[in-house]
């Protein structure tokens, strides 16, 4: 049995320096990506066959990422019941307020999960792609937890070191 990955998509290879966020997530917590440049309205067909064959192959989640209209996540979502998550891409005169509402608003019954616009929302869209896999991986779960645990022990860190600069 292959181990499930995850499939990133993006709408155009200059999204990769926010979508790279994603990326390093899932390598981070060992887990397989694939990431592929389809766009919704130029490449409907590649789009089509790549995630038709992606879900044979045992992707377990999706993240679409897209600026502007940004379709791409809905498309994805109409061809496949595993999860989909997208990541609206701030580019554009509107900044990613344009690919939020696009992304955002699915009609009913094909849901697309919609994280935060630009970089941080691609970190999460990662993280939330590893819980989503984690339900059914306990090593994977126990990795999430110290990651978060990780996280804390920074930030509490980074308050010490802040009241050691303040009360000296």
């Amino acid at each position: 049995m292959t181990k499930p990955f995850v499939a990133i998509l993006m709408g155009s290879d200059s999204d990769l320096p926010k979508v790279q966020a994603a990326i390093d997530v899932l390598k981070k917590l060992d887990i397989p990506v694939e990431v592929k440049v389809h766009s919704a309205h130029r490449t409907p067909e590649a789009t089509h066959q790549f995630v038709t064959d992606a879900d044979k192959r045992g992707c377990a989640a999706f993240i679409a990422c897209a600026g502007m209209a940004a379709h791409l996540a809905g498309v994805v979502a109409s061809l496949t019941i595993k999860p989909v998550i997208g990541v609206p891409i701030d580019a554009g005169p509107l900044d990613g307020l344009d690919a939020l509402l696009s992304t955002v608003q699915m009609p009913g019954g094909i849901p697309v999960a919609t994280v935060a616009i630009g970089k941080a929302g691609a970190k999460n869209a990662g993280y939330l792609a590893a819980q989503i896999i984690a339900l059914g991986d306990k090593e994977l779960a126990g990795r999430l937890k110290m990651e978060r645990q990780a996280n804390a022990e920074e930030v509490l860190a980074k308050d010490a070191a802040l009241q050691q600069q303040l009360n000296g």
